[in-house]
């Protein structure tokens, strides 16, 4: 077979184009971050060429031998670094691993209470537009106007309410921590299900630097990329004492035994046919990758480095939802400034620095321009840039943002970031 270049110089070139992007570009989208080499490397392998339509040992096809052992390392691994009872890693987003959690959970039609996507929630906690929104009925909590947190109270009369069958949380644009007793106090109440979408804080959790929602969680779920670094893909955990923990009587009636029995079925067939086992290869070396003691060592310097990138910012007359963050991102509220969300991603663009528009809470903007951006440090932080180097990408935004449109601050600052992007190299490869 003939290399990539030489067989497709097309898509080659537009792939170079990209990594050069990536290698020259100050990347502070909060979802976003850079996998390793190896991480790609085993994307990039034969075995993306194996239908394993079910589970290791009971699969549809001949020849899983192999892509069998594949799996189980990695939902071993992946039982490890959560210090779960049961995983499945099958499917191929976040928001494939939370509709498993609404088929295994919740019949069409049924209440739920979630985050609403306006105060920082998730497209899948409810969204009209969304599956999430279409199939079932959502009702939402969301953040108090003034401290831009969330209020237990309010939440507990909500669900008080409403009566949900289920309680959603976790979130793409929330700044702090969760109280998951908290939450899980309020569920036992009116009888609900609870449910943490961990996508965003994965990494820091596996860290053990934020709360940790398996205890408490009937269920949780996750991306494998984002604070935990891996390919994107997703996946569906259940903590230890997993089965006792649903609180519920478990079926007992059929084929299917036990919840993770049924929340397996929910992945396949119930939301994916045959699984990506080239990404779950990925998934499993990015497990194993953040079983090491330098992942921790990472995840800290993420603290340190969102916290030198809001304390200046705030310096420099920023105003910040909440007013600070416990996790790995910041929202920004430009209204201040004058400005809104599309016009600050596009100005910061231009000079290479990457965010992306946000609605911030109570906004009075549409999605598709919004009051605030949303900014992150993991991908910068897995590149080495430390405190002192987020302090001046504060220093450089606000030059851009002060002075939107103006072309010669915009080049003084792009040349800047390419100065310092080239002191913290990423890849030198194009395809491995």
């Amino acid at each position: 077979m003939k290399p990539l270049n030489i067989q497709d110089p097309e898509i080659y070139s537009l792939i170079e184009k990209e990594t050069d992007r990536q290698n020259f570009n100050i990347e502070l989208i909060a979802s976003e971050n850079f996998a390793s080499k190896a991480v790609i490397s085993a994307m990039g392998t034969a075995l993306t060429n194996k239908y394993a339509e079910g589970l290791p040992g009971k699969r549809y096809y001949g020849g899983c031998q192999y892509v069998d052992l594949v799996e189980d390392v990695a939902r071993e691994r992946a039982k490890l670094l959560f210090n779960a009872d049961w995983v499945n890693v099958q499917p191929h987003s976040g928001a494939t691993a939370n509709m498993a959690v609404y088929l295994t959970l919740m019949k069409p039609g049924e209440t739920f209470l979630g985050f609403n996507l306006a105060h920082g929630g998730h497209l899948t906690h409810g969204s009209p537009v969304n599956f999430s929104g279409i199939l079932y009925n959502a009702e939402f909590y969301g953040v108090d106007k003034e401290t831009g947190r969330l209020n237990m109270d309010e939440i507990r009369d909500k669900a008080l309410k409403v009566r949900p069958k289920m309680i959603s949380i976790g979130a793409s644009a929330y700044t702090r921590d969760f109280d998951y007793e908290g939450f899980r106090s309020i569920a036992d109440e009116v009888g609900a299900f609870l449910w943490m979408d961990m996508a965003h804080t994965a990494g820091l959790i596996a860290a053990k630097l934020l709360n940790d929602p398996l205890p408490h969680c009937h269920v949780v779920t996750t991306t494998t990329h984002k604070t935990l670094r891996g390919p994107r893909g997703g996946m569906v955990l259940i903590g230890k004492d997993g089965e006792n923990t649903m609180g519920k009587v478990a079926p007992k009636s059929g084929r299917l035994k036990n919840w993770s029995e049924l929340f397996d079925s929910s992945v396949f067939p119930g939301a994916i046919g045959g699984p990506l086992m080239h990404v779950i290869a990925a998934k499993a070396v990015s497990f194993g990758e953040a079983l090491q003691p330098s992942f921790k060592t990472y995840q800290e310097q993420v603290l340190k480095n969102i916290q030198a990138l809001a304390k200046r910012l705030m310096e420099l007359g920023y105003k910040l939802v909440s007013d600070g963050t416990d996790n790995h991102l910041i929202l920004v509220d430009l209204r201040s400034k004058g400005l809104n969300g599309k016009i600050a991603e596009e100005v910061l663009e231009k000079a290479q620095i990457t965010v992306n528009k946000n609605m911030v809470p109570y906004d009075t903007e549409s999605p598709f321009v919004t009051s605030g951006i949303r900014v992150g440090s993991p991908a910068m932080t897995t590149r080495g840039l430390k405190e002192a180097e987020f302090t001046r990408i504060a220093e450089l935004m606000d030059m851009v943002l002060s002075n939107p449109g103006n072309e010669e601050i915009t080049y003084k600052v792009g040349a800047e970031v390419n100065e310092l992007c080239s002191k913290f190299p990423l890849y030198n490869f194009v395809t491995v």
